[in-house]
């Protein structure tokens, strides 16, 4: 069987979706001819934890961890935060108006730590890899950013061991939504895209998470570039209890940000209390994850704070559950200007549901082409509030009438599975 290194900062215990790429890809390798090898840090400083994420790992699987160095210890502490907190990112989501230290400590970490906050774990990384590599070698190298610190480390042992590359892209590099939020020096700037070109140069195949940011690295010179989506594991549904709630149930599972703000969702809901009085006494709206507080603020001011649940960060189970039990899966995309390519990984666990979807973007969106062919919910514009009140309304009565009917289908190609035999075949390409 040949063996590929996979080289990934998030690795269980961690939680949050970062976690489940190349988790699930080494989960199902062997499947397909592949033995894979992981280098993960030994002492990460994770957002937060899940232990469920355990159950995934597969049986006697090589795993080399090397020491890492991270700054997160000394942000919270001259930010006033306890050690013990996760460590969100304040770009996605606040807890409240950041003050000068944090937006000083946003300035270092963009202009000092490059290509991110774990940079400091290049150097060991390709030392403690050379000397594994030496001694037992392998046909591939696999890799997965962000944190683009994986895709560096990868990029320097492809071109000194000369072995075959796949570097692949769960977001963007220098087109991803958040990158233009750090204030960048003109260096700064300069080093992040002379490290995406020389990505570029080496890796032997690259892969991304949706169609239109495929285009969009081809049009900044990545070649040879394909799609793997994030796709659903059929495992994660075994076993569950999937019976609706009681109540008509809106819920969104995941961070969502003040660039993912649902206002027109909360003032349809607003409106429609007034309008459907069964509504107030059958209405639940369930946000589980990190909320930003402009959207707790929208939600108070719609006055839907007696129907809102915050349940905080939740397992991975628990949220599978949560979201096979609700009416409405809510997926709101970030208002950016590559909205277009935004496909959260949660996405294909609403698909896995058969419930219906209120996507947030454009219809024409690489979410809203996929909902249109699988039949399974609407992508409509932040904006166009008549058409959301409308489809919510529509769903409602649905519900009084005994059940909201989906007929989901062609959601088979979006299982992990068929994702991790696209990426078994670029591998075998790749080593030709």
């Amino acid at each position: 069987m040949k063996r590929v290194l996979i080289i990934t900062y998030y690795w269980p215990p961690s939680g949050g979706v970062s976690v489940h790429r190349c988790l699930k890809f080494a989960k199902y390798l062997r499947c397909f001819g592949w033995e894979p090898v992981v280098y993960v840090p030994r002492n990460a400083h994770y957002p937060y934890l899940d232990e469920s994420t355990m159950k995934d790992i597969p049986e006697k699987l090589e795993v080399i961890r090397g020491h890492i160095i991270e700054p997160f210890k000394f942000f919270k502490l001259v930010t006033g935060r306890r050690l013990r907190d996760p460590m969100i990112n304040p770009i996605h989501a606040r807890e409240k108006k950041p003050n000068l230290l944090e937006n000083l400590s946003v300035w270092i970490r963009g202009n000092f730590f490059i290509p991110d906050a774990r940079s400091l774990w290049i150097r060991p990384s390709v030392r403690r890899l050379s000397r594994y590599l030496r001694e037992n070698p392998v046909d591939a190298i696999f890799s997965d950013g962000p944190p683009h610190t994986n895709t560096v480390i990868a990029c320097r042992l492809a071109a000194k061991f000369n072995i075959p590359w796949l570097a692949d892209f769960q977001d963007p590099w220098t087109q991803v939504d958040y990158y233009d939020l750090f204030p960048l020096s003109k260096r700064a700037d300069r080093k992040h895209r002379e490290l995406e070109q020389e990505t570029f140069r080496t890796a032997g195949k690259i892969t991304i998470a949706s169609p239109t940011w495929k285009k969009d690295l081809e049009k900044i010179g990545a070649r040879n570039v394909d799609v793997l989506y994030y796709g659903y594991d059929e495992d994660d549904f075994k076993g569950l209890d999937s019976t609706p709630f009681s109540h008509f149930t809106i819920s969104h599972a995941g961070i969502l940000g003040y660039d993912r703000n649902p206002v027109s969702v909360f003032q349809s809901l607003a409106d429609l209390i007034k309008e459907m009085p069964a509504l107030q006494d059958q209405l639940k709206i369930i946000l589980a994850g990190v909320v930003d507080m402009s959207v707790k603020k929208t939600i108070t001011e719609f006055g839907l704070e007696e129907f809102t649940e915050y349940p905080g960060t939740v397992s991975k189970p628990k949220a599978i559950e949560m979201i096979s039990r609700s009416h409405v899966l809510l997926l709101p995309l970030n208002r950016a200007a590559n909205i277009n390519g935004r496909m959260p990984g949660k996405f294909y666990e609403y698909l896995r549901t058969g419930r219906s979807i209120l996507a947030l973007g454009p219809p024409d969106s690489d979410v809203g082409k996929i909902l249109t062919h699988t039949n399974q919910g609407k992508c409509l514009n932040y904006d166009d509030f008549n058409a959301i009140k409308e489809y919510l309304k529509t769903l409602f009565a649905q519900y009084l009438k005994g059940g909201i009917q989906v007929s989901a289908a062609n959601i088979e190609s979006f299982s992990v599975e068929e994702q991790t035999l696209k990426l078994a075949a670029y591998l075998d390409e790749l080593v030709k």
